[in-house]
């Protein structure tokens, strides 16, 4: 073994190029693993700020200081002895094309899961879900959906690709069942006439025990497959100022992360991080965020997958 080059490196700043310097294989499709984490820089939806084209990259820079824990607290597991992980890399495509965007998600979504991986994903604005869910509703039916975000995201008077219509689309394509899915720290105008999806907003889940809150997502997710969403913007922009559309009033850090370890009995079978905009972002704050629920994700789709008690 090179002693320069082949060591296990656990600085905070070096070889930052993947996500908790995970392989990078030539074909992630071949590959032998779990779970493939996926970066989509794209932000042409955006109706806000835009840069979150540039999230997925600072997501994985921000990721390595969660790389040398080992077992990362508070679980009592090392999740990369019991789950083999790859970063696919970014999604390349023709710059400025969203329509030939949405059908590669689309399209490399559909080969990963053919393969036998689930998918994290790291955005790019929010409208990445959208062709992300048609590819995991090929293989998986209708899901319920656990989202976290500010905004619904159900409006149907965007564009054609619009980051505020994703959950507008969804149902009416059969991809989601909104009676079985959750809406968490939602503050903006909504329509709630008619809107569907069972919404628990910002002001009630700042109220709400931790215990309550997972409690409420589970009896309406049930047994469902769930594809679970996370935009950044969720959390108070103390917490993560650097997204396109911060809306004062949201939750903290700790409580995401708190309301997450207790979701490890639902059945995920999709999932992303999504919104961050790294040009607005203070000391990295936003990325921490973003790596750091990342990674809590992986750990809920380990114990649900590999049948691991969590403590």
């Amino acid at each position: 073994m090179n002693p320069f080059f082949n060591q296990i490196d656990n600085s905070l700043y070096s070889n930052t190029m993947t996500f908790l310097r995970l392989p990078m294989p030539i074909d992630p499709v071949s590959a032998d693993a779990d779970i493939a984490v996926l970066g989509l820089p794209f932000d042409l939806a955006t109706t806000g700020r835009s840069g979150a084209r540039i999230g997925p990259t600072a997501i994985r820079q921000a990721s390595i200081n969660l790389a040398w824990e080992g077992k990362r607290f508070p679980w009592k597991f090392n999740l990369l002895q019991k789950t083999q992980i790859i970063d696919a890399g970014d999604l390349v495509y023709s710059t400025g094309d969203a329509k030939e965007f949405t059908q590669k998600v689309a399209d490399a979504a559909t080969q990963l899961l053919a393969s036998g991986k689930s998918i994290l994903a790291l955005g790019g604005d929010h409208f990445v879900t959208l062709p992300l869910l048609r590819a995991h509703h090929q293989k998986f039916g209708k899901m319920a959906l656990i989202h976290f975000d500010a905004h619904t995201d159900t409006y149907h008077n965007g564009s054609v690709y619009d980051h505020g219509t994703m959950f507008y689309h969804a149902p009416n394509e059969g991809l989601i069942d909104p009676e079985k899915s959750v809406q968490i720290g939602i503050r903006t105008a909504y329509n709630e006439t008619g809107h569907g999806f069972n919404v628990l907003d910002a002001p009630r889940a700042n109220d709400m025990p931790v215990e309550q809150i997972a409690s409420f997502i589970k009896e309406k997710v049930q047994t469902m497959p769930v594809y679970l969403t996370f935009d950044i913007d969720c959390l108070d922009p103390a917490f993560a100022p650097g997204t396109g559309t911060p809306v004062c009033g949201g939750l903290s850090t700790d409580k995401i992360l708190k309301i997450l370890r207790r979701l490890t009995d639902i059945n995920i079978v999709g999932m992303d991080v999504v919104e961050v905009a790294p040009a607005y972002d203070n000391s990295e704050i936003t990325a921490l965020a973003a790596a750091t629920i990342a990674v809590e994700l992986l750990h809920l789709w380990t114990i649900q997958n590999k049948q691991i008690l969590p403590y």
